[in-house]
């Protein structure tokens, strides 16, 4: 078993507020991994006195180790006690009702020997590598199914979207958004290997279209995670025009792991 994974802030003079741990072994023939993106609040308004980034790693921390010690729990369960632990650690600090409240979208993989649990939530994204080579994403796409210029207006997201009915759903304070994640699980024997990747890093597919889904794993596999993110530096740097970037910011956190199992 072969684990590689990088991480790079989006900018030297922020934090980076991704976060991502793995653990080996868990339960023998087994692992897991975490993968996490910390949401930006526009011009630090969030009801919180902490970091983003304190809270993806109080939230992470919990994650790596109850799905690295609790096999007797579903990656669900992990999730909304996790969510749990680290909204009891600053409740009586912060505003945790604020809907900017700190959040993180979620990537998690288990795998033992003889199969993989897996749970998204939000637009980070999760890619399995079948024995034939072929490539399936498993992603939470509910952002990307909403309204074309909905998410143009910082206030219509929040009062409309975010956490809400009918738009997406982030890891924040509440336990019970754990429901609403994509899980599932898939025997061992069918992958063989995995990668998990902030929308940082899937910008290499999603913003830029350099490749799809299996163009991305191939370049994992053959240039590593530090080799995706580079690529994607570049193409950022190439659109001075901003075709793809449009609106967004230059460059973002990006992450990467990639498992070969």
């Amino acid at each position: 078993m072969r684990i590689d994974l990088a991480t790079v802030a989006g900018r030297a003079d922020r934090p980076n507020e991704d976060w991502a741990a793995t653990a080996l072994p868990a339960f023998g023939q087994g692992g897991t991994l975490v993968l996490l993106d910390g949401v930006t609040p526009p011009s630090g308004d969030d009801g919180c006195v902490h970091s983003v980034p304190w809270f993806t790693a109080r939230l992470g921390g919990s994650l790596i180790e109850l799905s690295g010690s609790r096999r007797d729990l579903s990656l669900q369960e992990i999730l909304a006690a996790s969510i749990r632990r680290t909204a009891d650690a600053h409740r009586s600090l912060c505003d945790l009702s604020h809907v900017r409240t700190p959040q993180a979208t979620v990537v998690m993989a288990r795998w033992g020997e003889c199969e993989i649990e897996h749970l998204v939530l939000s637009d980070s994204v999760l890619l399995f590598e079948g024995r034939d080579g072929t490539v399936r994403p498993l992603l939470d796409d509910r952002l990307a199914r909403l309204p074309p210029g909905s998410l143009a207006s910082e206030a219509v997201v929040d009062a409309q979207l975010r956490n809400k009915e009918g738009g997406f759903f982030t890891a924040a304070a509440d336990p019970s958004v754990a429901d609403r994640a994509v899980t599932g699980h898939t025997p061992r024997g069918e992958v063989r290997a995995l990668a998990a990747l902030t929308d940082g890093a899937a910008r290499w597919t999603e913003m830029f279209h350099a490749g799809d889904w299996a163009d991305c794993f191939g370049v994992l596999g053959k240039e590593g995670a530090e080799g995706l993110i580079a690529r994607v530096r570049a193409l950022e740097d190439a659109d001075t025009e901003r075709v793809h970037l449009r609106h967004s910011k230059t460059h973002d956190d990006a992450t990467a792991i990639h498992a070969a199992l």
